[in-house]
C-alpha cells in the first residue's frame, strides 16, 4: 500500500507525463481491441460459409420438377455429394422473407414466382466440386451456378492479409509505448535521484526504491487497456446495428458478451506485463 501511494504521488507530480505514457497505452490497446473483435467476427463469418452448401445451382424457370430430380440423382450417382437439397420456389421465397423479416416492403414486391428453384450440394470433399460443377452445367435448365468455396477463399486471404497488417501496426505500436514508458520513467528517475540517493544512505533497499516506478508503470498499462477497450466496446456496440442490417441472414452478432470480457481479461494481463516490463527496464537503466 506504501509503494502504491508513493506510485500515486509520482504521477501527481507529473501529470502531463503520466497524461502521454496513458495516451500512448490507450491507443496501443484501443488498436488490439479493434485487432481482437475484428478477428473473431472475420472467423465466425469464415465459419459460417464453410458450413453452408458449398455449391448452389440455380434453375431457369423452364425447369420442371422431373428435370430437377434427374439433376438431383445425377449428382448423387456421382458418389463425391455427402447432401444434395432441393430447395422449391415456394421454400426460396420462405427464406427471403426471414432474411428481410424487417423491412416487409422488400417482401412485398417479391413472389414465388421470381425466384429460380435450386439444388444446394454439399461434396464429401472439396476437390470433386469442379467435377460436380461439370456435370450440372451440362444441362440446358441450369441458369447459373455459385461457388462457396471461391467465397471462403477470398474471405481468408482478406482475413491473413488483415492479421498481417494489424499484427504490424500492433507491434510497432507496443515498441513505442515501450519506449514512451521507459524514457518518462526514466525521466522521473533522474528527477528524484537526490532523494534516492538520500534513500540508499539510510539503508533502503534496491527493489524497495524500484517498485513505486514498477507500480507506476503497471497503473499507466492497465488504465491505457481499460480507456482502449471502453473506446473500442462503444464503437462495437455502435455499429453492430449496422453491420446487421448489411449482413442480413448471417449470424455473426452480435457478438458474444463473454468473448468481449474474455479480450478484456487477456488485454489486462498484457498490460500489466508491459507495464511493468518498460518501467523494469527504465529502472535498470536509471538505477544502478
Amino acid at each position: 500500500m506504501k509503494h502504491l501511494k508513493t506510485a500515486g504521488k509520482y504521477i501527481r507530480r507529473s501529470p502531463y507525463q503520466a497524461l502521454s505514457a496513458t495516451l500512448i497505452m490507450t491507443l496501443t490497446f484501443f488498436a488490439i481491441s479493434i485487432f481482437a473483435v475484428l478477428t473473431v467476427i472475420s472467423m465466425n463469418l469464415i465459419n459460417y460459409f464453410e458450413t453452408r452448401p458449398q455449391l448452389t445451382v440455380f434453375f431457369k424457370d423452364t425447369a420442371e420438377l422431373v428435370d430437377i430430380d434427374a439433376m438431383k440423382t445425377q449428382l448423387e450417382a456421382t458418389g463425391k455429394t455427402a447432401e444434395v437439397i432441393y430447395i422449391s420456389k415456394e421454400e426460396a421465397l420462405e427464406i427471403y422473407k426471414n432474411i428481410n423479416k424487417d423491412e416487409p416492403e422488400l417482401v412485398e414486391l417479391v413472389t414465388a414466382d421470381i425466384l429460380p428453384a435450386s439444388l444446394e450440394v454439399q461434396a464429401q470433399n472439396p476437390e470433386d466440386l469442379k467435377s460436380l460443377a461439370q456435370v450440372v452445367a451440362a444441362s440446358e435448365y441450369v441458369d447459373r451456378i455459385v461457388f462457396q468455396e471461391e467465397i471462403v477463399d477470398t474471405l481468408i486471404s482478406w482475413t491473413n492479409a488483415f492479421q498481417v497488417i494489424g499484427l504490424g501496426v500492433i507491434a510497432i505500436l507496443v515498441t513505442v509505448s515501450v519506449f514512451v514508458i521507459v524514457t518518462i520513467i526514466g525521466i522521473k528517475i533522474t528527477a528524484r535521484r537526490e532523494d534516492i540517493e538520500t534513500m540508499r544512505l539510510i539503508g533502503a533497499s534496491n527493489w524497495f526504491i524500484r517498485t513505486p516506478f514498477l507500480i507506476e508503470g503497471f497503473i499507466y498499462g492497465v488504465m491505457g487497456a481499460m480507456i482502449g477497450w471502453l473506446l473500442s466496446y462503444g464503437i462495437l456496440v455502435y455499429t453492430t446495428p449496422i453491420f446487421e442490417s448489411f449482413l442480413k441472414g448471417v449470424p455473426i452478432f452480435p457478438v458474444p458478451p463473454l468473448t468481449i470480457v474474455q479480450i478484456l481479461g487477456i488485454e489486462l494481463l498484457v498490460a500489466l506485463l508491459l507495464g511493468i516490463f518498460a518501467s523494469y527496464i527504465a529502472v535498470l537503466r536509471y538505477l544502478k
